[in-house]
């Protein structure tokens, strides 16, 4: 396999983190924007921050090392890798244009094994993987939603006495370090999946090389070792520090076509609920990456925001707009596939 096409792919998989991070900016800005505690600019850059410094936190790479395992990277190629990728950025870039919050995280699975079955069948693809992330699809937004609803209710019965003026201050306060534990909760699930694609397009190249491996330069030097029996990925160091560099740009350019479906269309949201909803995300996603899933942060904290809606009242909640990103998401993945599967046979004849 070309190193130059290895070097396309890598660029691209930056190009993806870099969409990943403006398209999903609304997750975890949306709230904090729609509250009015921070201005869209400043919410960005502190958002942009703490993307960037999950670096330092998440150094396990769990949900990277999930990822890199989606497909058998023994019986693939780069142009697999490459087709996803392309497929990945199309439906990104596409349902950020129509303001759809649909998972970034999610199409860039679908086209992983999409472009794996157009190659060599469905016995590539590591259903257990698909079927984790599948089935979170679901609980992801779920325990989001719950998770909101009990700790908004706490914070409602503690404050029930408060002087509404001084509590809705000290929830302001209080947004900034929740917005911050959901960014870096962003930053950690999100940039991973990239850092696990980008090792992925590694092995396949290294699997293909003729030649003596030792040859090969440390930058290319992604091998594995057993933990408990199971094989975890050892990443070099420039892999997650490019990532988590891509997604924070990325999320400092915004996304404000989101920030409005996510910040007041799904329901109001009060800078109280604004701190159950993203405490709740920040939750989920730290105890997602802790177990190695995959899961979407769009999902994630939409859910959040239905809890703290129904906390309210069920009617709070406004479930036309909720019904149609469910399609989006059902979509995400199938589609994605579709799309890469395509490009895998265009590619397979130019290439």
């Amino acid at each position: 396999m070309s190193l130059t096409l290895l070097f396309v792919v890598i660029g691209l998989a930056l190009v993806f983190d870099y969409i990943n991070g403006f398209h999903d900016a609304a997750n975890s800005i949306a709230t904090v924007v729609s509250t009015k505690v921070l201005s869209p600019t400043q919410a960005v850059i502190w958002a942009a921050f703490f993307n960037f410094l999950a670096f330092l936190i998440f150094t396990n790479h769990n949900v990277a090392n999930t990822i890199a395992k989606t497909v058998d990277t023994t019986q693939i190629n780069l142009i697999v890798i490459l087709a996803g990728i392309l497929a990945a950025i199309f439906w990104s870039l596409l349902t950020w244009w129509f303001g759809i919050p649909s998972s970034s995280s999610h199409t860039l699975i679908g086209g992983f094994a999409g472009a794996a079955v157009a190659h060599g069948g469905f016995t590539l693809v590591n259903f257990q993987v698909i079927g984790k992330v599948a089935a979170f699809i679901v609980l992801a937004p779920i325990i989001g939603m719950i998770m909101a609803y009990v700790i908004t209710v706490i914070i409602m019965h503690i404050c029930k006495h408060a002087i509404p003026s001084k509590a809705e201050a000290w929830f302001k306060r209080l947004q900034l370090v929740s917005s911050a534990a959901f960014s870096l909760g962003h930053g950690g699930n999100d940039a991973q999946k990239v850092m696990g694609i980008i090792a992925a397009a590694i092995m396949v190249y290294t699997n293909g090389h003729v030649g003596d491996l030792s040859d090969m330069p440390t930058w290319l030097n992604v091998n594995s070792h057993l933990v408990d029996g199971k094989k975890v990925l050892n990443i070099p160091n420039w892999i997650p520090l490019a990532c988590y560099t891509s997604i924070a740009l990325g999320t400092m350019s915004g996304g404000w076509k989101i920030v409005k479906t996510m910040g007041s269309k799904i329901t109001k949201v009060t800078p109280l609920e604004g701190v159950a909803a993203e405490t709740a995300g920040a939750i989920t996603l730290f105890m997602t990456e802790h177990f190695k899933i995959p899961v979407s942060t769009t999902h994630t904290i939409t859910g959040s925001i239905i809890g703290v809606g129904m906390a309210k009242r069920v009617s709070a909640v406004r479930w036309g707009v909720t019904v149609n990103l469910l399609w989006a998401w059902v979509l995400t993945i199938p589609v994605s596939a579709v799309l890469a599967a395509l490009m895998y046979y265009v590619m397979s004849f130019v290439l």
